[in-house]
């Protein structure tokens, strides 16, 4: 920590950083345009390294419906949950998609957050999976956020498929995942490794396939069953191991020896109203590397507020402020592979900044539910506030 810090920015990357008088009196300081944020509390720009940014409409009444009693398998076995907004997006006009990205885009930089990994796995045809991931492509040119894209055609076994769930798996191996690579439209391949989605053996096929093909490996494990998901997650080598929340004493041990980044997403559990959580204290005390991000999403974790999710790591999770701030900055940068110029204020990466209304860094996990953040720089442009 710096106090009465300074950081002095070059075009779009940090050129210095030190003490404000030091900083100050650089040579190339000296006819620099000052910001002035004393008081302040200044992060790296927020990474969420986990959101399903593109979908066409809320599910409002399915969040009734649980608070009614319903489960949120209960309510995929009638017909809704993901299957819902399947069913939406395929009628989505790609501008309409595009249009509410670039909204939610807007208020996720209003929370401090600077760089997001947005999924496809709501088309789950390929007209439809090429359409959102098409419409990520366009959004990362077009507003100032850094988009990483990652391929999710294996999100749940469409209804299409449901009597015969081994032949959209080789599709998704044997035509899918080759042609997102050959096109460029992800760098990564994501898996739901789960009771009620893909089984382990599905999930192994499809992670190697995406590998084959220059897509690196992310999983959904153990959000509501320990499937073994955690271990494939190992075997697989993939970069990010995401949701945790049914994993045992020895998965801790296995991720914690591992190079795996465990994203925990506390956002889904308390939206649904799960008494199980993932064991980020063992999986810290293990020497795992452990991030947390929002799961952005219509069915379980509808908020694009990075903030909150540091007050549900701190106050659910019982991670620390400095734990849960080091979780939503440099190790979702490592998930990423945008650590050597995301996630830290070091010179040499991008003018990626969240500025806080607070004195004390502690204060942010805090004031739960409130958005504390006051400006948001990206590659040295201020973000937010907009200018009018």
């Amino acid at each position: 920590m710096i106090r009465d810090g300074a950081v002095l920015v070059e075009g779009d990357r940090i050129a210095a950083i030190g003490p404000r008088r030091r900083i100050e009196a650089l040579r190339q300081a000296r006819s620099a345009e000052k910001l002035d944020i004393r008081g302040r509390v200044l992060l790296p720009g927020l990474v969420d390294s986990h959101t399903h940014l593109i979908f066409p409409a809320s599910r409002a009444g399915e969040y009734e419906q649980r608070i009614s009693g319903k489960t949120y398998q209960q309510i995929a076995r009638d017909g809704g949950g993901i299957r819902t907004t399947v069913a939406a997006l395929r009628k989505a006009s790609p501008q309409s998609l595009k249009s509410r990205g670039l909204a939610y885009l807007e208020k996720f930089a209003a929370h401090g957050t600077t760089t997001v990994e947005a999924k496809s796995g709501y088309g789950l045809d390929w007209p439809s999976e090429a359409k959102i991931l098409r419409v990520l492509h366009d959004l990362d040119q077009d507003q100032p956020l850094d988009i990483i894209r990652t391929f999710l055609g294996a999100h749940v076994v469409p209804s299409e498929y449901r009597r015969n769930p081994a032949k959209y798996v080789d599709l998704l191996v044997r035509r899918w995942i080759p042609s997102v690579a050959a096109a460029g439209l992800a760098e990564f391949c994501d898996v739901f490794c789960d009771r009620g989605a893909f089984t382990p053996a599905q999930s192994r096929r499809i992670l190697a396939a995406g590998r084959a093909c220059g897509l690196v490996p992310r999983i959904h494990a153990a959000q509501f069953d320990r499937t073994g998901a955690a271990r494939l997650a190992i075997d697989s080598q993939a970069a990010s191991a995401d949701h945790l929340d049914h994993i045992n004493a020895a998965d801790v041990r296995a991720l914690g020896l591992s190079n795996v980044v465990c994203t925990l997403l506390p956002g889904c559990s308390f939206h649904l109203g799960l008494p199980q959580r993932a064991p980020a204290r063992q999986l810290l005390e293990a020497g795992a590397v452990v991030a947390v991000a929002t799961d952005f999403n219509p069915g379980t974790s509808p908020t694009v507020s990075m903030p909150m999710i540091l007050s549900l790591a701190c106050d659910q999770l019982r991670m620390t402020p400095a734990e849960a701030i080091s979780a939503a900055t440099i190790n979702p940068a490592y998930s990423l592979r945008v650590h050597d110029r995301a996630g830290s204020i070091e010179v040499g990466k991008y003018a990626d900044f969240a500025a806080f209304d607070v004195a004390d860094y502690r204060e942010i996990p805090y004031y739960f539910g409130v958005n504390l953040c006051s400006l948001t720089m990206k590659r040295g442009v201020v973000v937010h506030p907009k200018k009018p």
